[in-house]
């Protein structure tokens, strides 16, 4: 049995990977999603990561999608308590900014479409700096007060931002950030390491990096002269021109092979072993890209390959 992480200072205890939502109801159906958690669930996966906003952006879809798709999940799994429900607020299209008003009213709106009466950890998605951080804090600690949420954590926002929202909690006794989601990966590392990854150290909080696979450029599956088709394809593709995705790519094939596992796997342990991190967000469509996510509970790097993957995304 895979050993559970703590995150940060909360009382969570989470699976070394955290499973993506962003694609039910969009990429994957209903059956695909359930198919996907059942697996994650069965290799003792329990951190599942979702957001009210997803996947509006997909046609035909208005938000909240993959939340309906969890709750219809747990209930027909009746496992709730054996889950961490991790979602967020300030993008849905009914539901935009992160006034008090609006983060009551959203929260709300997740709970029915999650069927549940608490959400174990919620995220402010983006930050939204013409609210004052005590308007927040203050609206999310109401929430931790009614038993409506267990933690509370922060996305996207700056380290002056986050550093006064600690500030406040602390000062005023409120609810406080137990965790960070930060954009961060091999390939771009400059958007969480400095200021906010050492206001993490500083402060116990914890990360679970989205976007942990570069949407899917570090999967491996991008290589010089091979077409790959995908809602993602563009983006990832574009790391191929850099010599930086170039060299990841190279570090990332070698030490693979010598741990005999996919590329995918030593992308989501080179995170893992990086401070601060708790767990990396990463998404499957389907059951077979599953295997290679979860191996990151697994397998450990020495600290030659970490230096030699940190180097090589210098």
């Amino acid at each position: 049995m895979t050993s559970l992480r703590k995150l940060g200072t909360s009382d969570l205890e989470v699976f070394p990977l955290s499973l993506g939502g962003n694609v039910f109801g969009w990429t994957a159906d209903e059956a695909q999603s359930f198919a996907v958690l059942d697996a994650y669930a069965a290799a003792g996966g329990n951190f599942v990561d979702t957001a009210d906003s997803y996947s509006n952006w997909a046609e035909g879809n208005s938000g909240g999608e993959s939340e309906t798709i969890i709750g219809k999940w747990i209930k027909a799994r009746g496992n709730r308590d054996d889950v961490v429900i991790a979602t967020k607020v300030s993008q849905h299209p009914e539901f935009q900014g992160l006034r008090a008003a609006n983060i009551k009213a959203a929260a709300d709106a997740s709970l029915r479409r999650l069927g549940t009466d608490h959400i174990d950890l919620y995220y402010t998605h983006f930050d939204k700096p013409e609210v004052p951080v005590e308007e927040i804090i203050g609206a999310l600690d109401e929430l931790v007060k009614a038993g409506k949420v267990r933690h509370i954590a922060a996305s996207n926002i700056s380290a002056e931002r986050l550093e006064k929202s600690l500030a406040f909690s602390e000062r005023e006794g409120l609810a406080r950030y137990v965790a960070l989601q930060p954009h961060y990966n091999l390939v771009s590392r400059e958007t969480y390491e400095g200021e906010l990854q050492d206001l993490a150290e500083r402060t116990g909080l914890a990360a679970v990096p989205y976007y942990a696979l570069a949407s899917g450029f570090l999967t491996g599956k991008y290589r010089e002269g091979e077409v790959v088709e995908g809602a993602r394809a563009a983006g990832a593709g574009k790391h191929l021109q850099t010599e930086r995705g170039r060299k990841v790519l190279a570090a990332l094939d070698d030490i693979a092979e010598a741990h005999r596992v996919p590329v995918a796997t030593i992308a989501l342990a080179w995170l893992a072993a990086q401070p601060t991190v708790a767990a990396p967000i990463a998404s499957a469509r389907v059951v077979d890209q599953l295997p290679a996510l979860l191996k990151v509970a697994e397998v450990t790097l020495t600290e030659a390959e970490v230096q030699r993957l940190t180097e090589a995304s210098a």
